[in-house]
């Protein structure tokens, strides 16, 4: 992490010492662990903004982490949510990902990147270094000790064409199953006639970490939230259950990948 993030991290271990507790009584008072605690102030998880606020709210700081945390935000090149997700990515042993619109960022080709894009909603410049940054995170699956990657997606989403982009999405479909192949990579496909099921409701990552804690990471059309609290990781990881019970079986999964594929020919 930079010098910005151990200004911020210092300060919070200041503000801990000064109240007298432990890494452990000052988790509880929060709604952490000890452990989550001692990771965020020695920089082996990101602060987040439901952490630093549940800090603000216990001791009544008037808002001063949230705002030392947003303020960080804009220092650096990327979105604060992005920067705090990242941060997750990299540092998780294993990530369990369900895409209901889109495949998954990290098995995403540089066209299929920027087709996500597409629309006017950013300017050109803009999709460049998204797409670059984007592309760049899909390193952490070719390191020596790559995180697990497990992902659920919707069959509609191999399915949907991209308008004026021709072999765009067979380049895609063949992608996503030469990875396939990868021990350390599954994908698994919810069928079209598994009908209305819980993960209808939007997509979301959990990434559990070394230390064998859970975060997740959800969006929408407007925001993302990064989510860290025990609660509703727990809720996210039963809908995660759920939903991965409605996927097919790993190599069948890969068989309606490469037949949707043929069919884009």
């Amino acid at each position: 992490m930079g010098t910005a993030t151990d200004y911020v991290l210092e300060e919070l271990r200041l503000f801990r010492a000064s109240l007298a507790l432990s890494q452990e009584d000052f988790g509880k008072g929060i709604g952490y662990s000890g452990s989550h605690v001692s990771s965020v102030e020695t920089g082996g998880r990101a602060p987040t903004k439901e952490f630093m606020k549940a800090v603000d709210g216990h001791h009544d700081t008037g808002g001063r982490f949230l705002r030392m945390l947003d303020r960080l935000g804009r220092l650096d090149a990327e979105p604060a949510w992005l920067r705090e997700w990242i941060e997750f990515e990299r540092g998780a042993t294993t990530l369990r990902w369900f895409e209901l619109a889109y495949v998954p960022g990290l098995l995403q080709t540089e066209r299929y990147a920027r087709a996500t894009l597409a629309g006017g909603r950013f300017a050109p410049e803009d999709v460049d270094r998204i797409v670059a940054s984007r592309l760049e995170r899909q390193a952490i699956l070719r390191r020596e000790r790559p995180p697990q990657l497990i992902c659920v997606i919707d069959e509609a989403v191999l399915r949907r064409p991209v308008l004026d982009q021709p072999g765009l999405m067979i380049e895609q479909c063949e992608h996503l199953a030469r990875l396939t192949a990868e021990e350390h990579i599954q994908v698994h496909i919810v069928p079209t006639d598994a009908g209305m099921y819980l993960g209808l409701a939007g997509q979301f990552i959990i990434a559990e970490m070394p230390d064998g804690e859970r975060v997740a990471h959800a969006d929408n059309q407007l925001t993302a939230q990064i989510v860290d609290t025990p609660t509703d990781v727990a809720t996210l990881a039963r809908t995660w259950e759920i939903v991965r019970n409605e996927a097919l079986p790993r190599r069948q999964s890969v068989e309606l990948i490469e037949e949707v594929a043929k069919s884009w020919t």
